[in-house]
């Protein structure tokens, strides 16, 4: 079972940064597709971000490209999600997921393919 933690949230202004850590413990953590996704207050969590086992395969919502940036350090057993100009329509609670069965090439949007989550932090951004 991979445990995960998430930090780095906070009140940031509109146009600022923030940088979100995710750390994994348990069982092998660079094996597994990793994600960042969002819910804000009355709404469905939705997809940001999520990365191939190597880091080097990623995917982003139409939303985030070009603002957001995930990465993974194996090494540490750390995700992360570099997010930039920062908008009031970003704050949500942010969880890191993980997906946990072999990499077959294909990294995942759906919250339902995700087997394991963090507890979340929040970011708000002000305007």
């Amino acid at each position: 079972q991979v445990q995960l933690v998430e930090s780095g949230g906070g009140l940031v202004q509109t146009g600022g940064s923030l940088k979100l850590s995710c750390a994994a413990s348990g069982r092998t953590f660079s094996a597994y597709v990793m994600g960042w996704f969002r819910q804000a207050p009355g709404k469905e969590r939705e997809f940001v971000a999520a990365l191939s086992p190597s880091g080097r395969a990623t995917r982003y919502a139409d939303s985030m490209k070009g603002r957001f940036t995930i990465s993974r350090d194996n090494a540490k057993n750390t995700v992360y999600l570099q997010m930039n100009s920062l908008k009031p329509e970003d704050t949500a609670v942010y969880y890191c997921a993980a997906v946990m069965k072999t990499y077959a090439g294909r990294i995942y949007s759906q919250t339902s393919e995700y087997d394991t989550w963090g507890q979340g932090t929040q970011v708000t951004v002000s305007s």
